[in-house]
């Protein structure tokens, strides 16, 4: 049998093409035509020196891009890795004689490793103490700058650094030099704006937005921090060593804590999420103040207090316009954009492919037990989940059945038992482990990336390890797409969730659970904040996945009515313990569970 491949002209199965933003045909003459004015017009040196710490500040810049506006990390150590790239050129080239490109080289991986050792501490530490951290490392940096004599020269800094060549002409003209600067940035500023579109720029977006629910569904969250750090640090580097080349002196000044802050100031001031809002940003930030000083001779007065109407319009764009001057202008271009409709003629059925060929359980519990200190929360429960069935975990408030499923998924380290899934120990693994041995999860509060669309959404849940989907960011919109399908949504796959109303929220956080392959499903209270018509579609949407795909699924819900027309069978805790089991009927009957719900038995209880 010979398979068809779809030509570019089919629609049935092929997925579009994403459109390039018209944005760029505006942004790329511009950008091209600013480094090429030297050379056709009179520009003095100290114009020429004002691009050039634009340039080499902006690539910088980018990094906080990456970190900050990508991943949602917090960095106040961004001069020490442009020192870190200045300090390499500087040395390398007065100190032990090398070539400017081997000592470029040399910077930039030395801030790369100070980027990915800072990185790892995000492992413990995040917020307000990650900031800390970063302030130290700075504090640091600046310090052994100063102090370290012998290597750095301290205080006095090093003059005399040289410039490359390239293809064997000397970069000695600043109009020369400033264009290799240029080009470098616009480079950086294209692989920072690609980055988003990547499985890693995916994943660091959703970490931004909620890093549980990231973790959960498959992404390795401390390595893409590390990796983001480590991006961040060598951008960093990058700009650092093109500064020392191009104003030939260094010092400890250049790279203190208020260089940080600056750096910080421009990436929120431009736009923290866009590459061309950091641009923009550190040009404002390194122009407006020479602005300020140059007024006409009416407005003399302003050249005496300009800092201080420079730190007011800076705080006053921060606090008014929080997504920077580039979201404002994005978000005002998006108004009056209509949304092009969704094309879903391609789209392929869901296919899960789980085969229940197996008699062993799919998920088995062994003693599992959760204490908090003295509070037993989960006490001892064994259990066993068969293949292809529904099973429900139900109990009063308290009784440890979100705990349990925290548990199952790695949220929490059992204090003692073992937890099997498809017959391998995965007790001790991470949730992004776990969701690599197909194990999938929603949420009771509803975890889903805010600002990204339904389709961003569910294509991070595709992304995970081992989901046997072909390669590729087409392969992974296409999974993406059949999940929003099978769900309802797919016509609402471009539209940003939090716009979303509650019910159709509930419904991408399935679809990007199911578009990870998932063998088992974990469903804590799905039908929660649904109205009445809301449930029924969800009863239905579950039973669909059960008979017509072999998915099993563990449910917890407090509607006993849902619960009961889609369970094959039901755990009941109290207390931390199991204290029935069975099918629908019989549990729903038994007394100790009427107990543990009312209070009470009835009194013609059977027994």
């Amino acid at each position: 049998m010979t398979t068809k491949t779809a030509n570019p002209g089919e629609t049935r199965g092929a997925v579009p093409r994403t459109r390039m933003s018209p944005w760029l045909f505006l942004v790329i003459p511009v950008a091209i035509a600013i480094p090429l004015i030297p050379f056709f017009t009179e520009v003095s040196h100290f114009v020429l020196s004002m691009f050039m710490q634009t340039t080499t500040y902006a690539i910088a810049v980018l990094g906080m891009v990456v970190v900050l506006g990508y991943t949602g990390q917090i960095n106040l150590a961004q001069a020490a890795f442009f020192g870190f790239g200045a300090y390499g050129v500087a040395l390398g080239t007065v100190t032990y004689g090398l070539s400017f490109w081997v000592s470029f080289a040399i910077g930039i991986g030395t801030a790369a490793v100070a980027g990915g050792i800072l990185g790892l501490t995000t492992l413990r530490l995040g917020g307000h103490y990650l900031a800390m951290i970063t302030i130290s490392f700075q504090q640091i940096f600046d310090l052994v700058a100063v102090n370290w004599i012998g290597f750095t020269h301290g205080p006095d800094g090093i003059p005399g650094i040289g410039r490359p060549s390239l293809f064997g002409k000397p970069l000695d003209d600043d109009r020369h030099y400033l264009l290799l600067c240029a080009l470098i940035l616009y480079a950086m500023i294209a692989l920072v704006w690609w980055l988003p579109q990547t499985r890693l720029g995916r994943a660091m977006r959703g970490i931004r937005e909620n890093e549980l629910a990231a973790e959960v569904v498959g992404v390795h969250t401390l390595r893409v921090k590390i990796t983001a750090f480590t991006l961040c640090a060598a951008l960093g580097g990058v700009g650092g060593g093109l500064y020392a080349g191009g104003f030939a002196y260094i010092s400890p000044d250049n790279f203190n804590f208020t260089r940080a802050i600056e750096f910080l100031s421009m990436v929120l001031l431009g736009g923290v999420q866009s590459p061309f809002g950091g641009a923009l940003g550190t040009t404002l930030l390194i122009l407006l103040p020479e602005w300020l000083k140059e007024m006409p001779p009416a407005l003399q007065f302003i050249k005496d207090v300009y800092l201080a109407i420079y730190g007011l319009a800076v705080i006053l764009i921060m606090v008014f316009m929080p997504e920077g001057i580039w979201g404002l202008l994005r978000n005002t271009w998006m108004r009056f954009r209509s949304p092009p409709p969704v094309d879903t003629s391609w789209v392929q059925p869901l296919e899960l492919g789980i085969a229940v060929t197996e008699t062993t359980p799919l998920l088995k519990l062994e003693n599992v037990q959760k204490y908090f200190g003295g509070l037993r929360a989960v006490d001892g429960i064994d259990l066993e989940v068969s293949r292809g069935t529904v099973h429900a975990l139900i109990g009063p408030n308290g009784s440890g059945k979100t705990t349990t499923l925290n548990v199952l998924n790695g949220i929490y380290k059992p204090t003692g038992g073992r937890i099997f899934i498809d017959g391998v120990d995965v007790s001790q693994k991470s949730p992004h482990e776990r969701a690599a041995h197909g194990l999938g999860r929603t949420f009771q509060n509803i975890r889903l990336f805010p600002s990204m669309s339904a389709l961003e959404n569910v294509i991070v849940g595709a992304q995970r390890d081992n989901n046997p989907i072909g390669k590729g960011h087409r392969a992974l919109k296409a999974r993406a797409m059949s999940a929003l399908q099978f769900v309802g949504m797919a016509e609402k796959a471009n539209t940003i969730v939090r716009s979303l109303p509650y019910g159709h929220q509930r419904l991408v956080e399935i679809a990007r659970a199911l578009a990870g392959h998932p063998k088992l499903l974990l469903l804590d209270e799905p039908a929660a904040g649904l109205n009445q018509t809301e449930k029924m579609e969800l009863v239905e949407l579950l039973k669909k996945l059960r008979s017509g795909h072999g998915l099993t699924i563990f449910l917890i819900d407090h509607d006993m009515g849902l619960v009961e027309k889609v369970s094959d069978r039901i755990t009941v805790l109290n207390f931390g313990k199991k204290i029935a089991e069975g099918t629908p009927q019989d549990v729903l009957r038994h007394p100790e569970v009427i107990a543990a719900y009312l209070g009470e038995p009835p009194a013609n209880a059977a027994t």
